[in-house]
């Protein structure tokens, strides 16, 4: 799981019995009361969510002891299991609403309107043609238990022990029973005329054959529980004992998803905007609000992407000019700028070795200035690892997989390293600061390890609220100095900036402007200078994802405007330390109601400076 999928894990109290590292995280809030009924209501939905969703348990390192049984299973995607989860969260909305908002403390508010919100939000994408979280297709380059699951099963599944070992076998011979539900709900889909565009199924078919390709002994599946048992000394030939069941079990589901997607191949059509799906305006126009937590249209986003990317472009020329690149397009001389052999690391093994390195640096290197602005600051660790080569054919450029909440597994900030001139050294840390410190491994962190918050809400993931807080942390590395020697890095900060307002007009340009691949990809190129292979992925990305790649900057330009305001009404009593404390400390939200915390917090410090 990476923090694009909203996923709630944990409860208050049982699941941390079990957990030894968060046994003092125990629900102190008063039986009896409204607050503590919805805390107690909050647990209950908790535990059901990881009942139903083991894999959500392992991400969050709450599937040990008595929940053990959480470690043999994965996920059931089937068809009778969305329609079940449909009336279950029916039942928990209005359990929910069922306790008066008015009669809860403003903490408890927050807590209700969070997770009224995603409840709401998960009917409506049950109720529409939403197979995963945030995407129409069960079945795509980034959708699906043959893209999640091997991942899954080598760095979220540990392997310390025998039990773990078994249970790995367990989940691995449950893989294509999951690979077969998602050929039934792709099925659902395509009978409704819900088919991915065809490149996005060329795509899936390359990276399904990649996954069937070597001899079930010496494929990832089952060499992975192999070499970890070996590393933990755990006796036995278990990549022997995983080969049959990749041979019987994995395969052979793998063969029917290629015979599927093949067939389905034949009916696709190469336009990738959701207008093209049955009520696809209304879809994207749906997604859209869910993604950015707004009310605002595409048209209203692509016209702000057209204004922000004039902006941010003015001040790259400026640094393009000072390093003699005056003529042409920004997106055409940052192209140049990419090319220069001094921005480019070796295209082999050891030159993605030296990358990895210096994020490592990079994260390093700015830790000393970070209580300059936060309070509270992450007690995990977090590390940067290569995004795993068997997919990262369809795999994101970059992301961030939170840690566990017992302390087992740190933080990971994923780079996809399949082509290291995707990633010119100016650009690269900018990224660090994103996806690690101040960034996602920072905000999310802070809020996993905030136990006075329901653990239903500590690994809730809103992407505008998240994704927003990301970016405005680049900006916020600019602020406290980090490319103060570094005008290129600066360069690279403005260029996350702008390919961020870049999205805004894409995505907006496929989905409801119905621009083909190619448009979107030039255009892309055009505003960013990014390589045709970075920019091919991002827009293949979109098309998968409608709706998500606006969060980002929207999310911006909300953290920058209610930071503005907090300093206008506060004056010399804004203290940004405290600032920041309180708007993540509450983990993540929408934003309307990420501006009601920041209203309580400024009538706060108002009150106690009176």
């Amino acid at each position: 799981m990476h923090r694009r999928t909203f996923l709630t894990a944990g409860s208050a109290v049982s699941a941390l019995s079990s957990t030894p590292a968060l046994a003092q995280a125990v629900n102190t809030v008063a039986t009896g009361t409204p607050d503590g009924r919805l805390r107690a209501l909050l647990d209950r939905f908790h535990q059901a969510q990881l009942e139903r969703n083991p894999e959500e348990a392992t991400a969050a390192g709450l599937d040990a002891g008595v929940h053990a049984a959480r470690k043999s299973r994965l996920n059931d995607r089937s068809p009778e299991a969305r329609t079940r989860r449909l009336a279950e969260a029916r039942r928990e909305l209005a359990q929910l609403t069922a306790i008066p908002r008015g009669q809860l403390s403003p903490a408890a508010r927050v807590d209700q309107d969070v997770v009224r919100y995603a409840l709401e939000r998960e009917i409506g994408d049950i109720s529409g043609f939403v197979s995963s979280p945030g995407s129409p297709y069960a079945l795509s380059q980034l959708t699906g238990a043959y893209q999640s699951g091997p991942d899954f099963l080598d760095s979220q599944h540990t392997v310390k022990t025998r039990g773990d070992a078994e249970a790995y076998l367990l989940r691995l011979n449950a893989l294509g029973t999951a690979i077969d539900q998602d050929l039934a709900r792709q099925r659902q889909e395509a009978a409704a005329g819900v088919i991915p565009p065809d490149y996005v199924l060329d795509i899936a078919i390359a990276q399904t054959q990649a996954l069937r390709a070597a001899p079930a002994g010496q494929s990832g599946l089952a060499r992975s529980v192999g070499r970890r048992a070996r590393e933990a000394g755990v006796a036995g030939d278990w990549t022997g004992q995983a080969a049959p069941i990749v041979e019987r079990s994995v395969y052979p589901a793998l063969d029917r998803q290629l015979v599927a997607l093949r067939t389905l191949r034949a009916r696709a059509r190469p336009e990738p905007g959701a207008w093209r799906l049955p009520k696809g305006r209304e879809l994207y126009a749906r997604a859209v609000q869910a993604a950015t937590t707004t009310n605002l249209t595409p048209a209203q986003i692509h016209t702000l992407g057209r204004e922000q990317v004039r902006q941010i472009s003015a001040q790259m020329d400026a640094i393009l000019r000072a390093q003699g690149l005056t003529q042409g397009p920004v997106g055409a001389r940052v192209v140049e700028m990419s090319r220069r052999p001094d921005q480019l690391y070796p295209n082999t093994d050891a030159g993605r070795e030296a990358l990895l390195a210096s994020l490592n640096d990079q994260i390093q290197g700015l830790q000393p200035k970070l209580p300059q602005l936060f309070g509270t600051l992450p007690k995990a660790s977090v590390e940067v690892r290569r995004v795993p080569p068997a997919i990262q054919d369809g795999a994101p450029n970059g992301y961030y997989q939170a840690p566990t909440l017992d302390g087992s597994r740190p933080g990971i900030y994923w780079i996809n390293l399949k082509t290291v001139t995707d990633w010119p050294r100016f650009s690269l840390p900018t990224l660090t600061y994103h996806e690690a410190n101040p960034g996602h491994h920072l905000q999310i962190t802070v809020a996993q390890e905030n136990e006075a918050i329901p653990l239903i809400r500590r690994t809730a993931y809103y992407s505008a609220h998240g994704e927003g807080w990301a970016l405005y942390s680049e900006q916020l590395a600019d602020e406290i100095g980090a490319y103060a020697d570094n005008p290129l890095g600066r360069l690279g900060f403005l260029q996350a900036l702008l390919y961020r307002a870049a999205r805004l007009v894409v995505d907006t340009g496929l989905h409801d402007l119905r621009w083909s691949r190619e448009r979107a990809t030039r255009e892309f190129i055009d505003i960013t200078g990014f390589p045709e292979g970075r920019a091919q992925r991002e827009v293949d990305r979109y098309s998968v994802w409608p709706g998500q790649a606006t969060s980002y900057k929207v999310g911006h330009n909300t953290w920058l405007r209610l930071r503005d305001k907090a300093k206008a009404r506060l004056g010399s009593r804004f203290d940004i330390r405290a600032f920041h404390d309180a708007a993540l400390a509450g983990g993540s939200m929408p934003l309307t109601v990420l501006e009601r915390v920041v209203d309580e917090h400024i009538a706060a410090r108002a009150g106690r400076a009176a």
